[in-house]
C-alpha cells in the first residue's frame, strides 16, 4: 500500500513538473513583454495631446488619530509633464503641509520628460523576470518580478502585472528602492489601473508607510473623471471610474 502510495505521488509529481515546463515554455520572455509594454505605450501616448482628471488623498494615522483629505485636479500636457491645482482640503493640517503637498510636487518633477525616463519601466532602470501568467478580471496578464538598478527614489522593488493583448500595465505592487528618509522604516504600494476605451488610467493608490515617531499612515488615492485629449477622438468612453467625487 505505501508502495502504491509513493508511486501515486511520483507519477503527481512528474504530471505536476510537465504543466510547469509547459506552461513556462508557452510564455514569452520577459523582455519581449517589456518591450512590447513600452512601444504600446509610445503608441498611445502620439495619440493624446494629454489628459485631465481628478483625484481624492485619504491619509489616516490610527495611532496619532489623525485623518487628511484633499481632492486635486490633474493635468497632463502632451510630453507627460504633470501640473496639480488643489480642489479642497480638510483635516490634520500637518499631514497636508508636509506629506500631501510635498507628493503633489515630487510626482510633478518626477513627470518632466527629462525626470521620467530615469524612473520608467525600461530595461535601463530595471531587470525583469518573468513569473507567469494569471487572470485579472476577464483578461489574461503576465505576472513579472522588477528589479531596480540602482537605489534612487523615484525606482522600486516588486511585481508588476502586464495586459496580455493590450501590453498595458494593469498593477504594480513593490517598495521604493531607497527609502524617502531616516524618518521612514518602510513603505508598501499597491497601484491599480483600468481600461478606459483604447487607454489605460490610474484606478487607485493604496500605500502603508511605517515612520519611527508616529507608527503606521495610511494613504489611499482615489483616480477618477480621467479624460483624454485625443487627437482622433477615440469612439469608445473616456470616463474613468466616478467613485462618489466631491467636485
Amino acid at each position: 500500500m505505501r508502495c502504491n502510495s509513493l508511486i501515486t505521488i511520483s507519477f503527481l509529481s512528474l504530471v505536476a513538473g510537465s504543466s510547469t515546463v509547459a506552461q513556462e515554455a508557452s510564455l514569452p520572455a520577459a523582455s519581449h513583454v517589456v518591450a512590447q509594454m513600452l512601444a504600446r505605450d509610445a503608441q498611445r501616448q502620439c495619440s493624446l495631446e494629454g489628459y485631465e482628471g481628478m483625484r481624492r488623498y485619504t491619509l489616516v494615522n490610527d495611532h496619532m488619530h489623525k485623518r487628511a483629505e484633499m481632492v486635486v485636479r490633474v493635468r497632463g500636457d502632451e510630453d507627460g509633464t504633470k501640473h496639480f491645482e488643489i480642489v479642497t482640503e480638510t483635516g490634520w493640517k500637518a499631514a497636508q503641509k508636509h506629506v500631501l503637498h510635498k507628493m503633489l510636487d515630487s510626482e510633478a518633477e518626477a513627470s518632466r520628460p527629462q525626470e521620467r525616463v530615469k524612473a520608467r519601466l525600461s530595461p535601463d532602470n530595471y531587470e525583469f523576470q518573468m513569473i507567469g501568467s494569471e487572470k485579472a478580471g476577464d483578461r489574461t496578464v503576465y505576472a513579472i518580478d522588477v528589479t531596480p538598478k540602482r537605489r534612487e527614489k523615484y525606482l522600486f522593488r516588486g511585481r508588476i502585472w502586464v495586459d496580455a493583448e493590450d501590453y498595458a500595465l494593469v498593477r504594480a505592487d513593490g517598495n521604493p528602492a531607497k527609502n524617502p528618509s531616516f524618518w521612514t522604516k518602510s513603505v508598501h504600494f499597491l497601484q491599480a489601473y483600468q481600461k478606459s476605451g483604447p487607454f489605460w488610467f490610474p484606478l487607485t493608490t493604496e500605500s502603508v508607510t511605517d515612520a519611527r515617531l508616529f507608527g503606521t499612515t495610511d494613504l489611499t488615492i482615489e483616480y477618477f473623471e480621467y479624460k483624454p485629449k485625443t487627437l482622433t477622438a477615440p469612439q469608445d468612453s473616456v470616463e474613468v471610474a466616478q467613485r462618489g467625487a466631491h467636485p
